[in-house]
């Protein structure tokens, strides 16, 4: 018996061992990358000069960022090594579904993938190693082992996703206004690289995202490339369908020689008119949604204010009465 209650608490103290094994690393890796001043020596430079506390303040979280991705790009190579694409296709597709995301670093491919496979590891580990120790070793506890190393597998598709359409809905969102804006300064005589470089700095407050990928086509302009490429790669690197085929436009209007302002102007209106059918089609749906929270929620309460007096009626007068005559 003294056997037996010995090895159940072996068995319950593994997973708050390794969990602290885990903590311990994680802390160590994030206090030598995270080395910096203390928070009361940035409290006394804040004080001392209050104007230039919020560009410390970024330069700090620049450098940080900028440490824990030398460290990523350190120690995930060799363990996404096994997840590598085969094939230059699907070297290409991760790049473009990273690039939505907004992760357009070198490095960036070999992270995700390296992510990746440490989420496998800690769902294997971790994930099996409570599992067993709470339901022995099992079949249901093989498949929940399984079922949670694949959720912690997928994990960074899923977050990578989610940024994605987040910063897709961001672009699709400014683009009409950073359209008119180009219109403008078109038409006022600019041409397009200065009126990419204008909706850049115009919108860099609003319409962030948008803004930073108008200025990274701007950039790659001055270096020297293409229109063309540099148009193609920009619909290509947000992923959004309308900015695709507002490069499509600007491409086939420098080719032959037509008015860029028409161009815009024309896409300009065509974005605002699907925004606005897409507003109709989603008023449309509304009717159809609203069934079931009304049949579900609101209706049975409704129905219990308007009959539930009658029925208190019924049962106080009628059935009395029933029960007389019997």
């Amino acid at each position: 018996m003294i056997l037996a209650a010995d090895l159940i608490r072996i068995e319950t103290l593994i997973p708050l061992a390794l969990f602290i094994a885990v903590a311990a690393v994680a802390w160590w890796i994030l206090e030598a990358v995270a080395t910096g001043k203390s928070r009361a020596s940035e409290r006394l430079d804040e004080l001392r000069n209050p104007g230039g506390r919020r560009g410390r303040k970024d330069e700090a979280a620049v450098r940080k960022g900028d440490k824990m991705t030398r460290v990523l790009e350190k120690a995930t190579p060799a363990l996404a090594k096994p997840l590598q694409p085969k094939s230059e296709m699907e070297l290409g597709k991760l790049k473009t579904k990273l690039a939505n995301a907004g992760f357009r670093h070198e490095s960036s491919g070999s992270i995700f993938l390296g992510l990746k496979f440490l989420g496998l590891l800690f769902g294997l580990l971790m994930g099996g190693s409570t599992v067993v120790t709470i339901n022995g070793v099992t079949q249901n506890a093989m498949l929940s082992t399984l079922a949670i190393a694949g959720l912690c597998f997928y994990l960074p598709d899923i977050v990578v996703g989610f940024l994605a359409r987040r910063r897709k809905q961001a672009i699709f969102h400014g683009l009409p206004d950073a359209l008119d804006l180009m219109v403008v300064c078109v038409e006022a005589g600019l041409g397009l690289d200065q009126a990419m470089r204008k909706v850049a700095e115009e919108m860099k407050k609003i319409y962030r995202v948008l803004a930073e990928e108008f200025a990274l086509a701007n950039f790659q302009l001055q270096m020297g490339r293409s229109r063309s490429e540099v148009l193609h790669e920009l619909g290509l690197r947000t992923g959004v369908s309308d900015l695709r085929s507002l490069a499509g436009t600007l491409i086939q209007a420098d080719k032959f020689g037509s008015s860029i302002a028409q161009a815009l102007r024309v896409q300009s209106d065509s974005m605002r008119t699907r925004r606005r059918q897409m507003a109709e089609e989603k008023a449309a749906k509304t009717a159809v949604k609203l069934i079931f929270p009304l049949v579900i929620f609101i209706f049975p309460g409704i129905f219990v204010i308007l009959v539930g007096p009658a029925a208190i009626t019924m049962v106080r007068d009628m059935f009395p009465m029933m029960n007389g005559g019997g």
